[in-house]
């Protein structure tokens, strides 16, 4: 079964099969899930904010989409992953708290899954599901033997993306 390697907030990490993959207490975060179904190579990202432009002087590239989703990718193709076959699943983006000013500019949930759609196209990468939205946070484990990405949230059934 291998073992499940934990990846923190603003954080990511790869793996081989048997190995797995998991990330708790995404709210507004984003999980990003990459995957290579031939060799099996595993990548999962625990993003925060959606760009990194936004901010200077910023060492933690695993915290932004933008950032975070190239690094995971390049270190997935330095480990023997074929950049045709990588494919992606997100999970998170929630919008946890309800305020009623100018809300755009507060969902950070929002912009931080369009901004992993986005990365992920200019990537090339195939996006094959999301549990993205709503107002809960969520737990996310990947499956590196089957690509299997199980999203749990507290009082609901575990989903199988």
């Amino acid at each position: 079964m291998g073992q499940m390697i934990k990846v923190g907030m603003a954080d990511l990490k790869t793996c081989k099969a048997p190995d797995n993959l998991t990330t708790i207490g995404l709210g507004s975060c984003i999980g990003i899930a990459l995957y290579d179904p031939s060799t099996k190579i595993t990548g999962l990202a625990h993003i925060m904010l959606p760009d990194s432009t936004a901010i200077r002087n910023n060492s933690n590239i695993a915290k932004f989409a933008d950032t975070g989703i190239q690094k995971l990718y390049d270190d997935m193709i330095k480990m023997g992953a074929n950049k045709t076959r990588i494919v992606a699943k997100i999970a998170g983006g929630a919008k946890m708290f309800e305020m009623s000013s100018n809300a755009s500019s507060i969902n950070v949930g929002l912009r931080n899954a369009e901004a992993s759609k986005a990365k992920l196209k200019e990537l090339g990468i195939r996006l094959l599901a999301e549990d993205t939205g709503l107002n809960y946070g969520r737990t996310v484990e990947i499956y590196s033997e089957t690509g299997e990405y199980h999203v749990k949230a507290v009082g609901k059934d575990i989903k199988v993306l």
